[in-house]
């Protein structure tokens, strides 16, 4: 496997490294005090391509590796992890998702214009009463006539008041289980859609997360994603790309980290030398830096992975987990490397240590990850090959 970044990945880091630097950084602070999302990073985002980054060019995408998307959600974290989290939801939950199990009316209808940056997408699974345990939602769509009559509600969605499309999942048959779950894409405009937003977060203050309601709203029959009851396996496949790109974001977080903590080091001295010449402050800044590089190899696996169509559930999963344990562990170090100003948001560093649980959480808590992988190594967890679910598209590419 070669390890160096492309010419093409260099100047997309590059690209992104540079907004982020000039337009999400100097306000990060203020927009997380104010609890403000800035949709208009959005529109920018979309401007430089990155809505759609590795979604093919016929699809209004820029169609570049799994490994390039997860360039840009590393690069966006380092700023703020509210902007990595929308381009998660709107990239790896809803845009790739539409692009594995769309027919071609759907993909021209709602992929295009995410994919341009036009429009944006959302990811509707979790509810009050079911989060890691999927199979327990209560929200249901009953078919009547050309139409599906969706009742329920989500909790903890990303761009819940944002987006302009959402992934939901709710039961057609509740008989069968998880294998009756269905998938819809639906629109916010119709009537019986409302959201509301969540306040008093502990952390991502500037990104918009809340809740979604649905009172009899009628879903065409046509934005029936997949086929009925395949709602469970469209799920699990979206969190294969929603993990990915998690785990992509954590990496910047660590990165973040380490930069703060490298230039507080330099500027801070205690019994007469800079507090970086400390054995235990060293010791800080290199678990920071073999949590990066570790980091980073476990999502390039995981990436390479998904550049040659190959299932990658169980790598993903080891990424996302050990990605955001590492994040989490590195803002803690960066708030006591600050001491006493790590504490205040004089520096960014609380922030990072706030921003750095909730990932840990989502998409899969870290006890969910670890009993999957677990289950792998004793053999009680077996995948089927991708190639079985894999669109016409991609399974060229694979050929080739």
């Amino acid at each position: 496997m070669n390890f160096e970044l492309s010419e093409e990945q260099q100047m997309l880091r590059d690209t992104v490294r540079n907004f982020v630097d000039k337009e999400i950084m100097p306000y990060a602070s203020d927009w997380d005090r104010e609890g403000k999302f800035d949709t208009k990073i959005m529109t920018r985002l979309a401007d430089l391509g990155l809505m759609g980054v590795c979604i093919p060019e016929e699809y209004g995408g820029s169609g570049m590796d799994y490994n390039s998307l997860a360039i840009v959600c590393e690069e966006l974290e380092r700023g703020d992890t509210a902007f990595r989290t929308a381009v998660s939801v709107h990239t790896g939950l809803n845009s790739m998702t539409l692009l594995q199990w769309g027919t071609e009316e759907q993909k021209q209808k709602y992929l295009v214009p995410q994919a341009k940056g036009e429009k944006v997408g959302a990811f509707g699974l979790t509810e009050p009463g079911a989060g890691s345990d999927v199979a327990s939602i209560q929200s249901t769509a009953v078919k009547d006539g050309d139409h599906y009559v969706l009742n329920g509600q989500k909790t903890w969605i990303s761009l819940c008041d944002t987006a302009d499309h959402f992934l939901v999942f709710a039961y057609t048959d509740k008989a069968k289980k998880h294998h009756g779950i269905s998938a819809f894409i639906v629109e916010r405009t119709w009537e019986g859609f409302s959201s509301k937003a969540i306040k008093g977060k502990h952390g991502i203050r500037s990104g918009n997360t809340g809740e979604l309601f649905f009172d009899n709203v009628r879903v065409p029959a046509e934005n029936l994603l997949g086929e009925e009851g395949e709602g469970f396996k469209i799920a699990m496949a979206s969190l294969d790309n929603g993990r990915f790109t998690v785990a992509a974001g954590a990496c910047g977080q660590i990165m973040a980290c380490l930069e703060a903590s490298v230039n507080y080091c330099h500027e801070r001295e205690t019994f007469g030398k800079e507090i970086g010449r400390h054995q235990l402050v060293q010791q800080m800044i290199a678990k920071m830096e073999a949590g990066l590089q570790m980091s980073r190899l476990l999502v390039f696996r995981a990436g390479e992975l998904k550049n040659q169509g190959k299932r990658n559930t169980r790598e993903t999963s080891l990424a996302k987990w050990q990605a955001c344990d590492f994040a989490n562990q590195a803002a803690d170090d960066a708030v006591q490397i600050h001491g006493a100003y790590g504490y205040s948001d004089e520096y960014p560093v609380e922030r990072y240590l706030r921003n750095s649980k909730a990932p840990v959480i989502y998409e899969g808590t870290r006890e969910i990850h670890t009993i999957m992988q677990a289950e792998y190594v004793l053999g009680y967890r077996k995948d089927k090959p991708l190639n079985k679910m894999l669109p016409a598209w991609e399974k060229e590419l694979v050929s080739k």
